[in-house]
């Protein structure tokens, strides 16, 4: 089975229910357990927060859209998040330490806990960020 289906969202925390929505909408086609869907809808909507947080932190974006791209090709799930934020020096990603109790600051720690791979590429135009998270199932 392949897949592939992309959505824009606003960069917003309001869109961040359709973009859970939309990622469970392209994850019920594929054929896998219930769990392991609620955990990468996790990571989608983790890494979709991140964007809208960090990338366009003080930055008024009333109109710009991210773009999320969902494939399946061969068993290797691929998702694409494309957007016109600040760019992402790789080097700053990090969790917060697991000790530290606290709220937030864990998303990048599940995202890493759930996928297989996490990559950012040079973002091709129009795009600043491409990150790509990527699941064998």
């Amino acid at each position: 089975m392949n897949i592939s289906e992309s959505k824009d969202f606003l960069v917003s925390s309001a869109s961040l229910k359709e973009v859970r929505a939309f990622s469970r909408e392209i994850l019920e086609k594929i054929n896998i357990n219930e769990d392991l869907k609620d955990e990468l809808v996790l990571a989608i909507a983790e890494a979709a927060q991140n964007i809208v947080k960090h990338a366009y932190k003080n930055i008024d974006s009333t109109t710009d859209k991210m773009e999320i791209k969902i494939s399946l090709k061969d068993s290797e799930l691929e998702i694409g998040f494309f957007d016109k934020g600040r760019a992402v020096d790789p080097a700053h990603v990090r969790h917060r330490k697991i000790d530290d109790i606290k709220p937030g600051g864990l998303g990048t720690f599940f995202i890493q806990q759930i996928m297989d791979a996490i990559v950012f590429k040079k973002g091709e135009k129009p795009w600043i960020n491409h990150l790509v998270l990527t699941k064998r199932i």
